[in-house]
């Protein structure tokens, strides 16, 4: 295991939580990312790796009303992104496109294309359908999931259902699952549910305290990764998952958020207030690989952790894969500082 850090850094003027990649954009490797100030007008930065990937540009800078809690970037159309935003008195979720052209010399107004105002409470997350071409996404609050249809052209989203999780659960976050896009899985405070959008019921749960983030595995049908804040991260296969089928230490402190590769299986990324980002290494299916393979397999059983990026001040938040070039991630600390890292040495053999 490896430490400290050589990415490719960029500051932001204010404190930030939040950093998404532009899966939308085939042309480069970009990131969206937003800050989170009370006092100060608040910023969205459109950020693209050089052609040599030795710089981390800002292509766009976007004045923003409020402090930015959550932002994902539209799979579809990689001018559109959602934001889940604070007052300070209260919270608010929108749809929102970035005008053309824009620059960053000076700070463009983005257009509202919808506002999600079907939430009275604290609102978490946006997730759009991970299909990359559906209009459907979903916010939800502390007690409520609501699937919207987003119609971009006309600026408006429409409510389809809207449903309570019940008093007893305090919703904190979310995933779409790329294999079942009937299936969302939402975290609680004592269990991870996973809901039928066609009924919009709870149809199954994973009863476990303190979940703070999940996601699934893109290449896995049945795999799930969850990060707990204090127990570290658990990997479920959903058709057996009374317990984990492997557990990785996580942090010395919180572990925040967890991200699995969109390419390469057996990469995990995770973030922590303990101020580090560290690569995993979660052992795949023995299926097809090779005596060799299968000896580097079981001494990362032994130390999974194959790297741990300590270039950083503050608590770290944001964590996003590339999906144009899935070597490569963004983290983002509360403090503004987004750096760029790639993991080419500690690909998997294929």
């Amino acid at each position: 295991m490896q430490g400290g850090s050589s990415g490719i850094g960029y500051g932001l003027k204010y404190q930030a939580r939040c950093i998404s990649d532009v899966k939308a954009d085939k042309d480069h490797t970009s990131f969206l990312t937003g800050t989170l100030s009370l006092k100060e007008e608040n910023e969205v930065h459109l950020l693209r790796l050089s052609s040599g990937g030795s710089e981390l540009l800002c292509e766009g800078l976007f004045s923003h009303p409020n402090e930015i809690w959550d932002l994902a970037s539209c799979p579809f159309d990689q001018r559109i992104f959602s934001t889940v935003f604070s007052t300070g008195d209260s919270f608010g979720a929108a749809v929102w496109q970035i005008p053309e052209p824009y620059g960053q010399s000076n700070s463009s107004t983005l257009e509202c294309v919808a506002s999600l105002d079907a939430h009275v409470g604290k609102i978490n997350c946006v997730l759009w359908c991970p299909s990359g071409k559906s209009d459907k996404l979903i916010s939800m609050d502390e007690q409520n999931l609501v699937l919207w249809s987003l119609d971009s052209s006309k600026q408006s989203a429409e409510v389809l259902y809207k449903e309570s999780a019940g008093m007893r659960h305090s919703l904190s976050g979310g995933a779409w699952n790329p294999h079942d896009l009937n299936s969302v899985a939402a975290t609680s405070e004592s269990s991870i549910q996973f809901w039928d959008l066609r009924t919009m019921k709870k149809v199954n749960s994973i009863e476990r305290a303190h979940v703070r983030n999940v996601n699934y595995n893109l290449k896995r049908e049945h795999i799930l990764v969850s990060a707990d804040d204090e127990s570290g991260i658990h990997i479920w296969d959903l058709r057996k998952a009374k317990v984990p089928v492997q557990e990785l230490p996580g942090h010395t402190h919180w572990t925040w958020a967890v991200r699995c590769n969109p390419e390469y299986e057996e990469l995990i990324l995770s973030v922590g207030t303990d101020s580090a980002v560290n690569l995993w290494f979660a052992s795949a299916s023995s299926e097809k690989k090779t005596s060799e393979s299968l000896v580097e397999a079981s001494r990362l059983r032994v130390n999974p952790l194959l790297n741990s990026y300590t270039d950083y001040e503050d608590s770290v938040y944001g964590l996003a894969w590339s999906s144009r070039e899935p070597w490569i991630f963004a983290s983002l600390s509360y403090d503004g500082r987004v750096v760029i890292e790639s993991v080419k040495p500690f690909l998997p053999r294929r």
